[in-house]
């Protein structure tokens, strides 16, 4: 049972590690603020709010996807972006626990 613990907690502390270094970005803030804001959003939309190319936003897209903080979803010739509150609520949880 303890190496169980141990597992889940590394495995915690790497999620952690990973939303940190994802929320670590101005740009990527600013971002998950704007999805914050309007609840979803395209791609191309977000590439309009931004001074960036559309694949320098695709691969901050791309970060906090892998991340788990949006969830990205194919509509068409675009995909459409909204935050993963549940990942934000775990997120909050753990940092509570620091």
């Amino acid at each position: 049972m303890t190496i169980k613990d141990d597992k889940d907690e590394t495995t915690n502390k790497e999620m952690f590690a990973t939303v940190c270094r994802a929320l670590s970005n101005p740009i990527r803030l600013r971002i998950i603020e704007h999805l914050k804001d309007i609840d979803h959003c395209v791609c191309g939309e977000i590439v309009d709010i931004l001074p960036l190319a559309q694949s320098t936003v695709s691969q901050h897209l791309k970060n906090l996807k892998d991340a788990g903080l949006i969830r990205g979803e194919v509509e068409g010739p675009s995909t459409c972006y909204c935050l993963n509150r549940k990942m934000f609520d775990k997120f909050k949880k753990m940092v509570q626990v620091l």
